[in-house]
């Protein structure tokens, strides 16, 4: 029997985004992670995506692509996710090449430099990391959600860089038998982790959006 529930997402950042049709993470500090209960299910890094959306200035020249996870786990308690945990790979970060039209402008050289200081400094934290702190009922008759079918608010701990502050978006997932798939949309601000490139000083002199939208299909099994 097919059950719906919901649950987490990480996240990792990358350059920035404009308008979006995604919900806000709402943004609070670090909290203490959720207790395991339940069975266990491995994360599939083959068939789970993460896709990033970012823009410059007014929402022009978006650029987009993926993110890859190296490994992590979710647990399952009578049809309830309880925590779980998903290690980001940073330094895999790849931009579709359709994202990159300019003349003279690269997707190879747009990827190097995200990966620098600049952004996401990947020589040194290669990895970003999420972890789930709470994962609540979704009320459509308190809460509004551009996510089809949100079943659940998740919250959890997203670490990049040297930052770690907690996070929460509606997701829904659905389990079949041993196997797991979840799917979430929702924005977040990269300023708050400190990947201030481009947006010091007035809004009106920004370069590139604070925003990031970030969206996933999540698979997973159980051990």
């Amino acid at each position: 029997m097919k059950q719906t529930i919901s649950i987490l997402s990480l996240a990792v950042l990358l350059a920035a985004c404009g308008g979006t049709s995604s919900d806000s993470a709402k943004t609070e500090e670090k909290k203490e992670a959720a207790v395991a209960a339940g069975n266990a299910y491995v994360i599939d890094t083959v068939t789970t995506t993460v896709d990033w959306r970012a823009t410059h200035k007014g929402g022009l020249a978006p650029r987009f692509g993926i993110i890859s996870i190296n490994d992590g786990t979710l647990t399952v308690d009578n049809g309830v996710v309880t925590a779980g945990n998903f290690v980001i790979n940073l330094a895999a970060l790849k931009v579709d090449t359709a994202s990159v039209t300019e003349p003279g402008k690269k997707a190879a050289d747009l990827e190097n430099h995200l990966k620098s200081p600049d952004f996401f400094d990947v020589a040194k934290y290669p990895t970003a990391k999420f972890v789930i702190t709470k994962v609540a009922p979704y009320d459509s008759t308190q809460q509004k959600s551009l996510l089809p079918g949100a079943t659940n608010l998740i919250s959890g701990n997203l670490t990049l860089k040297d930052s770690t502050l907690n996070i929460t978006f509606p997701a829904q997932i659905i389990i079949a038998g041993n196997d797991v798939t979840a799917h979430a949309k929702f924005t977040i601000d990269r300023s708050a982790w400190g990947v201030h490139y481009k947006t010091e000083g007035s809004p009106e002199n920004w370069a590139i959006s604070k925003d990031v939208e970030l969206g996933f299909t999540l698979k997973a099994n159980k051990k």
